[in-house]
Order: structure tokens, then sequence, then C-alpha cells
């Protein structure tokens, strides 16, 4: 509930709606979903894409100072705008499904994921500071916006707010140990210790005894207004603006979702299906936004949350929603005095899970160069261009990676084991056999427009042909394997997973090229047929 309110800050939407959205996605969600241990509703790396779409819609006006009735149609329409973007997300990620398109999960690889929410965590804790220091600055959007809001929290630091920035240290010394008490003796509570209502309900015990609203200007939640909004359509006429920032959304939503339900249902031993998770997540969007709500998805802190109080249904997620349910009629007057720097300092606590994934650097070096560079990439993208744009940039360069392998494969040339019947890569020893004047090749790769070339000079070095035969490539045999004249050229192509008709038409050049000088043969492919 308190992370519901903090992340409506980041949305730039009033507390209540955040409560509105820990409400109804969570009811969807627990119908239609397949994750069993899922949390769903308000996710920081969302609000924060949000909040950024809402600005640039719906801007802050240059002078800053509005009157009550201006500061609440600002706010409506800030709302309006952050629940046509859930509209928008809800409904790409439908057609997505319509379409089958749950395979997309797999183009976000992890390190493009983990960079992507640990990069958003540092925008978040950037975005948070002017509400920890009690100073009034409008919201930065764009390329560079982080510096940008450092340097302008560095510049009225010194008209920070003594209060504010006393309730803010407070609140962090309390939230961080809790939060690290709760993670190291995990096994031996029995349930999580509660430190965010606890510095909910003693943040608002403080302001309302000591009036540091009025006497300090601290600024405070103010009214939540109690039962649920009207069903309202979003407007129709905002949809081909927001399309824009709708799209990865729902592509975040759906791929840090798919993947959390995936890591929980291999660690318990169930099956999820990526294409419903489409749909739950799709309807879950749509609907919520009738009632207001900016987009949501399953969430990193509360499911973690959720698992070690021993959540193993998504009946959890009801009595969740009876919560906040209980604030919204009966208990919302109680927060009212609630410091709006406590939601800021549990927005940057709740980041913490994401700025560790920092941690796994070390070993994401050990074990793959290049997943460390797509992580770097992507993350360095995100924090100096946008989250957006970077997740378009660690997508792009991910992808570029793959096809940049693919032309990398080596062709090995293969020999008999001795005394069985296994051919394994001459390089591996000397011992292996190979019948003179017979090479056998192994090109474990696709062949398509982009290996063509590769695989055109690694048998023309073979057949001795063209250009080619002046070029050694990696065969990855020893020096003397083609001391003797080769006679006759075996091709496994048991690895080449697929070819297009480029690769099928380079198939078929070269074998003519070699007709009269040395046969080549192909083995375990369909490229047999396009040869004969």
């Amino acid at each position: 509930m308190p992370p519901g309110m903090a992340f409506a800050l980041l949305t730039s939407v009033p507390p209540v709606f955040g409560l509105y959205t820990s409400f109804f996605p969570v009811l969807i969600y627990t119908l239609l979903g397949t994750g069993r241990h899922l949390s769903t509703g308000t996710f920081a790396v969302l609000s924060l894409m949000t909040g950024s779409a809402v600005e640039r819609l719906v801007p802050e006006p240059l002078s800053g100072n509005l009157s009550g009735i201006e500061r609440e149609q600002l706010d409506a329409q800030r709302v309006g705008a952050a629940a046509a973007v859930a509209f928008g997300s809800g409904a790409l990620m439908l057609g997505m499904f319509a379409l089958q398109l749950g395979v997309l999960a797999t183009f976000l690889s992890e390190p493009v994921v983990k960079a992507l929410t640990s990069g958003a965590a540092l925008h978040v804790l950037v975005s948070q500071l002017p509400s920890l220091l009690g100073v009034p600055l409008p919201r930065q959007i764009g390329c560079f916006a982080l510096f940008k809001t450092l340097a302008a929290v560095l510049t009225a630091l010194p008209s920070s707010s003594p209060a504010e920035l006393t309730i803010s240290a407070l609140s962090l010394a309390l939230l961080v140990p809790v939060k690290e008490l709760n993670v190291r003796f995990r096994d031996r509570l029995p349930t999580p210790i509660p430190g965010e209502i606890a510095m909910v309900l003693l943040a608002s015990v403080l302001c309302f005894t000591s009036s540091l609203d009025t006497r300090y200007n601290v600024q405070i939640v103010g009214l939540l207004p109690g039962g649920f909004p009207q069903p309202l359509l979003p407007s129709l006429a905002e949809l081909p603006r927001i399309l824009a920032d709708s799209l990865p959304m729902a592509l975040v939503t759906f791929a840090v979702s798919a993947s959390l339900a995936s890591i929980y249902a291999d660690k318990y031993s169930y099956t999820i299906d990526s294409n419903q998770e489409l749909l739950a997540h799709g309807v879950s969007n749509l609907v919520s936004s009738l009632f207001s709500c900016f987009p949501n998805s399953a969430t990193l802190a509360t499911t973690s949350l959720l698992v070690d109080a021993g959540g193993n249904t998504q009946l959890a997620g009801l009595f969740s929603c009876m919560v906040v349910l209980s604030v919204l009629l009966w208990l919302g007057p109680l927060f009212y005095y609630l410091p709006k720097a406590v939601l800021a300092c549990i927005n940057i606590s709740s980041m913490r899970q994401m700025f560790f994934q920092m941690r796994e650097l070390p070993q994401l070096w050990r074990i793959s160069r290049v997943d460390f560079a797509v992580w770097t990439v992507t993350w360095v993208a995100v924090v100096t261009l946008s989250v957006d744009l970077g997740l378009a940039v660690g997508v792009v360069f991910s992808m570029m990676t793959v096809v940049c392998r693919t032309q990398r494969v080596q062709c090995l040339a293969l020999g008999l084991a001795e005394g069985t019947e296994l051919y394994r890569p001459l390089r591996e020893s000397h011992k292996l056999l190979q019948v003179p004047g017979l090479c056998i090749l192994s090109y474990p790769a696709p062949l398509y427009f982009g290996t063509r070339g590769q695989f055109r000079r690694v048998l023309e070095w073979h057949l001795g042909l063209g250009e080619g035969s002046k070029e050694a490539p990696k065969t990855g045999g020893p020096p003397d394997a083609a001391a003797e004249p080769v006679r006759v050229v075996v091709l496994d192509c048991g690895g080449v997973t697929f070819a297009d008709a480029a690769g099928a038409r380079e198939v078929v050049q070269v074998r003519e090229r070699a007709k009269e000088e040395v046969p080549l043969w192909f083995h375990e492919h369909p490229l047999m047929d396009l040869t004969l």
C-alpha cells in the first residue's frame, strides 16, 4: 500500500491513484494470470516512464504558482493522460496476444532487462531528491534528464527545507536497515517486518502532533478521497499522441512480468503461458485505465515479499486488495498528514534490489564478455538518454551481437575417433583419423544472407577455388590437415539450423563451380535437395 502511493508521485498524479492501481489490476490478474507467486500493481520503472509521458503531455505551468482550482484541473488532466497511456499499453498487449507474440519475450535478454531496471532505479533516486530535500523543482524529461535534475538540485541545495531533510534522513535510517533485516533473516522471521507501514504511521502522527505542515511548510499528502472513481473511458483523441509512449511500456510490462513469472515457475516446478500473460496484463491495464489507473505490471519487491511471507497462490493478491479496500473506504483520513518526503524515501528504499543487480557484473564478465557489453551499453543508454530510448538501444545492440556472432562461426574439420563411429573436430586431438583425400567439414551455423560470404570463403578454400583458396579460414584442423590433395568434400549440415533463399543460392553456385574439380556432398540437411 505505501509503495502504491509513493509510485504515484513518480507518475505525477495524486497518491490516491496509486491506491487504485494497487487494487484493480491485482483483482484482474488474479482471475487471468498464470504466475502463482506474481504480485502485480505499481512498478517503479513503469511509473517513471509514465511520469515522463505525463509531464510531456501535460506540462507544469512556467509560473508554478497555481490556485487550488487550477491545481485540481492540472491533476485531472494528468490523471487522464496517465490513464490513456495505460489504455494504449493494454490495447497493444491485447493485440500482441491476438497475434500470439508471446515469443517476443525472448528478444529482451536478461542483461537488457536487468540493466534497464538498474538504470531506471538511478533515475528514480535522482527524481526523488527534490522531495527529499524539500526543494520544489520542475521535473526534467527527455535525454540527459538525470543530469539536468542533478544540476538543478545542486543549484537549489542552499534553499532546502531543514524539516523535510530531517524527515527524509530519519525515514531512510529506519527503512533501509529494516529491509536489510528482512532479507538477511527471512528464514527466521515468521513474517517480514512492516517497516514501510510503521514509517507511514509514525510520520503521520509526528506531523499531526507537531503541525509540521503549517509551522515548517512540510508538504503532506492531504485528503485521500473515499470510495472509487466513476468508470471513465480515456480520451481517444490522445491515443495517437501516446502510442510512442505506450509501446515501450507494453514491452517492459511483458518482459519484466514474463521473466519474473518464469523465475518462480522454475523454482517451484510449474509452467506459465507467455501468451496468457499477455492477455492478463493487457486486460489488467485496459480495464484498470477505465478507473483512472496508470500502467501496471508485476513488481520485483512485492513479489519477493509475497514469496517470503509464504504466498503460494494468486489468492494472496486478494488479501492485499482487502487492505487497500479498507484504506479507500474507511482509513484514508489517517494519511492526511503523511509527509510526501516519506513517500520519496519509500521509493528510494524500494530500489535497493535493483541497485544490487550491479553486483552480478563481475560474474557476468567471467561468463560472457558479450553479455557484459550488452548490460553496460544498455545501462549507459538508460542513464544518459532515457528509459524508453535506453530500452531501444539495448534491444538493438543485443540483436547486433547475435548477428555478429553468427558470422564468426568456425567451420570445423572432422576426424574419426579410433575404435568408434564418432567424428570429432581435429583440433581436439592429434589421434583422430582422417581418410586420405577426404575432407569432412562441419558448419554449425545458420546459412542466410548475412553468413553466405563466410560460408563461400570456407568452402572455396577447402575446394581450392577462386580467391577463397588464398585465405586460410579457421577450420579447427591441424596444420597438416590439408597436406594431401582433397578429392571429395563432405559437409555435415546437421548444425545448420535454417537456410534462406540467399543461402540456398550460394550452395548451388559453390557446387556448380566445384562440379568438375572436387565433388561436394551434403549430409543431414535439406541442402542436399537443393544441389540435385
